[in-house]
This record gives C-alpha cells, structure tokens and sequence, in this order.
C-alpha cells in the first residue's frame, strides 16, 4: 500500500515554520509509510487541489499537515477532491483512499496514533508492534554498523529507523503481526548487544524521565551545577512530573567568584587550570556533594561559543562531572556546532552519564 503527505506551509515563513515531522514519525512508528511528501504554498489552491487529485489516485492514504488555523480550509480542500463531506474530525474515508487533515506538531502526531492508524490498519487488515531503542552518546559509525546487522538479521521482514538529535538516539524495530518472533527478538538482540553500553532505555522515554524514575528508585536526590549550559539540565530534570521528590538544587555559577564562593571550587584551580578543565569540573560536582544535601551530583564547564574565552581553548570544548560521594567522574567531549547545538548536546551528555553512575 501507498501512502503520501501533503504539508502546507505560510509563504511568508521558511519551511520549518510548520513541525510536520512529528506527525510523520507518528506514522511511521504505526507502520504507515510515506513514500512521498509535497510541499505546498497554502494561498495557491489550484496547486493544492492539483496534489490532492493526483496523490488520491495513486496513493491509498493521503495525509494533509498544517497548523491549526489552515485546518478548516484544508478539510474543504480535500472534500472537494474526494467529492465527499467530512462527517468526522479528521477522517475522511472513500472506497478507494483515506484523507486525513492533521495539525501539526504533537497534537496531529496524537490524532494520528489514535485514530489514523487503527483506521489505516483495519482497512489494510494488518496491525503493526515496535520497540524503541533509546541511547546517548553513542558514535554515529557503531549506530551505522548496529543498524545494519540488525536489518540483514531482519531478513526483509522489519523496518529499522534511526533518527539522532543532541547527541540522543532513537531507534525504532517496526514489524508486522506475520513476523516470526524469533527474528524481531534476534533484531532486538544485536542492536541491544552492539550499543550497549550507550542505552538508557528500551522503552519511548526521556532521559531525564529515566534518571528521575532512577533516583526514586535509590531514593537518591540529585543537584546540579552549570557553568555553560544555562541550567538546561536541571530545568530538564525538574519538566518531569514529580522531580521535586528527588531534585534538591540548581546552582548556576558562570562567574569564576561564583565557583569559589557558591562551590568552594579552589582559586588556585580556576587561576592555573582555567574555568574550563577537568578540574573545575569535578570541584564543582564535589562542591555540592560536600553539602550533604544530595547523593549524586551533576556538574557542566565549557565552552559554547560563538567566541572562545581567551584562551587556547577552543569552541566546543566541555567537561561534565557526574558522581555520588563514593566516586566523581570527569568526562571530556569536544562539540560541533552553533551554541544551541553544543549547549542541548552537553544538557543530554550530562543527564546521560549521570543516570549511568546509578544505574
């Protein structure tokens, strides 16, 4: 079976002013496969109407994604090529092809796990299952080289889709209900087995959901320190429901003075080794274990740009510290990109490598 997407989007405003992946990943993770998304100028009807005629008559499932004030229009698009009314909210279904019209973002990926795919799925009498296979840090070679052991294991039965941002992986084994379990378990198995040492889930969670439902379960409480990354990774930790169970403090020290007094990070350490070094990194973790309030700890350095700090340090360069009071690592990466993209990284590097001193 064919399916395609039609995503309409604001002239005035680039691509990605509409969050259509969401919708298609819901999608996907239900076993419907686009094959084909078009792109379209909403104010150009005739364009519109032209992809609906067309994509209607080869496809059997057309998707349409827009944002919240286009849905009306959409719905009397599609009803004109369908030569139907809509007599539900999204679903507009004839003998030959299934119209969806779906908002975007979050919103439209929910109406599409709850009521495109059962819809999709009866129509085509088959139903789909997946496992998500969560990891961070992971090299983008072994995830490559996972992959594909894992898809030549599968035999042409499963779908492997592999996406990455910030450093965070998400693999998803997609299979249908005439799979043999032995072969979607082996799948299972060898990207278990090859990145294992680089997942935190098995299961379609957050990290910082995983490291809080891990600090209830020691009944740990947990505080951190940033000096660069703005407090995104206690800000992360506190987003999830019940976190003030297990979060004690936040402490954002991006002034040397502020190291030293709120932290007890040594002068001596921040005059010769620099703000931005392994140890400032673990004085600042052992700062706040020191203060008996919280039994793991989370501490970020470094250097997010545009600009380095003067020194020979380049752009890029961090130090996270995560440890308990038995023991602190320190851990070095260098990050490419603009500064959002190595702040969010670092944040998910740090919830990653404390949740591993717990686990």
């Amino acid at each position: 079976m064919k399916y395609a997407g039609i995503v309409l989007r604001n002239t005035k405003n680039n691509l990605s002013s509409v969050d259509y992946a969401p919708v298609f990943d819901a999608l996907l993770a239900g076993g419907v496969f686009v094959d084909e998304i078009v792109l379209l100028a909403y104010d150009v009807p005739s364009k519109v109407s032209a992809a609906l005629l067309r994509l209607s008559t080869e496809c059997d499932g057309v998707f349409v994604v827009c944002a919240p004030v286009l849905l009306s229009s959409a719905r009397d698009a599609v009803s004109v090529a369908a030569e139907e009314k809509f007599t539900e909210e999204c679903l507009l279904e004839t003998e030959d092809c299934l119209f969806a019209v779906l908002p975007e973002g979050e919103r439209g990926a929910k109406a599409a796990e709850t009521e495109v795919i059962p819809r999709i799925d009866r129509r085509r009498h088959r139903s789909y299952a997946r496992v998500v296979i969560c990891t961070c840090t992971a090299p983008h070679e072994m995830v490559r080289s996972a992959v594909k052991k894992a898809t030549e294991a599968g035999g042409g039965k499963l779908i492997l889709h592999a996406s990455e941002e910030y450093g965070c992986g998400r693999i998803e084994v997609i299979y249908d209900q005439d799979t043999p379990k032995m072969t979607a378990d082996e799948v299972v198995r060898i990207l278990a087995t090859d990145l294992a040492d680089y997942i935190y889930a098995m299961e379609d969670v957050t990290l910082a959901e995983r490291l809080v439902e891990a600090l209830r379960l020691h009944k740990m409480h947990v505080s951190t320190a940033e000096s660069f990354t703005a407090g995104g990774v206690g800000r992360a930790i506190v987003q999830v429901p019940g976190a003030s169970d297990v979060f004690f403090e936040g402490i954002n020290a991006y002034a040397n003075r502020a190291k030293h007094i709120r932290l007890g990070v040594n002068e001596y350490t921040l005059k010769h080794k620099g703000a931005v070094s392994d140890e400032t990194a673990f004085e600042m973790a052992a700062g706040l274990l020191r203060g008996g309030n919280c039994e793991l700890a989370i501490a970020t350095t470094g250097l997010a740009g545009p600009r380095a700090d003067g020194t020979n340090k380049p752009v890029g360069l961090c130090f996270l510290a995560a440890g308990t009071n038995e023991r602190v690592r320190v851990f070095r990466f260098q990050l490419t990109g603009d500064r959002e993209t190595i702040t969010r990284t670092a944040i998910n590097y740090a919830l990653f490598l404390a949740y591993k001193q717990i686990a």
